[in-house]
């Protein structure tokens, strides 16, 4: 269409390998010609080897079945936390208490007992303030040492809060109070926030029933000092349950 349709190709060929000369292509791959539009055979895919067996770790052994040797095989080394750092704390307090509150772990100060330093001094208020003291309360926690992080694991929270129940069910309290998030999941597998604001009732094997209220660790008070008018409610809650 008034352009020049006459090509010079061997000039045009020449061109072409001139430009793959200059980048550095001037050696065939093989000396046979190749065939690159021929279809390619696939080989069969190679048959898996069987996978081998996968050790099963081996189902964790009964708890003991009384106070005594339960409290023994807490801070044994058969416990979960036993090869953790730190200091293993005891549960304190009546074994036969009425009431009965739970905490996630020890505090970082904490040496003989929980629930030491100001968090503890704030728990000492709030148990005054329903007219109770430590004297005739329960304090136990899910983890008998404190976690690195200084929140339950998760690889083994399960298992502490099937330990946390089986304690609850050997003491059989009247009362309980679960303090935190991680207390309230161990023992009504759910959050403070879900559990609050209402009791929970759970029943033992023995016909024994434990009235349950969830709310916030004292720890969380201090950082957050507003929340304590709901910790009130649920503290009123409670006395309104030991009343009844």
């Amino acid at each position: 269409m008034g352009a020049d349709q006459n090509h010079d190709w061997a000039k045009i060929a020449a061109s072409a390998l001139d430009w793959w000369r200059e980048a550095g292509v001037d050696t065939l791959v093989e000396d046979a010609p190749f065939d690159w539009l021929a279809a390619v055979e696939t080989a069969a895919p190679a048959a898996f080897a069987p996978l081998a067996a996968t050790a099963v770790a081996p189902a964790p052994a009964a708890l003991p079945d009384t106070r005594e040797a339960f409290a023994t095989w807490r801070l044994g080394e058969d416990a979960p936390e036993a090869r953790w750092g730190g200091v293993a704390i005891a549960a304190s307090g009546r074994a036969d208490a009425e009431l009965m509150v739970f905490v996630d772990c020890p505090e970082r100060d904490d040496r003989e007992t929980l629930l030491e330093g100001e968090t503890g001094r704030l728990f000492d208020r709030m148990l005054a303030a329903i007219g109770r003291s430590r004297a005739d309360t329960a304090l136990a926690s899910v983890c008998t040492r404190r976690p690195t992080t200084g929140r339950v694991p998760r690889d083994i929270a399960d298992r502490l809060g099937e330990i946390a129940r089986h304690h609850v069910a050997l003491a059989a309290p009247k009362r309980l109070l679960a303090m935190g998030d991680a207390a309230s999941r161990a023992l009504l597998a759910m959050s403070v926030a879900d559990a609050r604001g209402r009791t929970h009732i759970v029943n033992h094997r023995s016909g024994t029933i434990t009235h349950v209220v969830a709310t916030h660790h004292p720890r969380f008070l201090l950082d957050r000092p507003a929340a304590k008018a709901e910790t009130w409610k649920d503290l009123l809650m409670l006395t309104g349950d030991m009343a009844s």
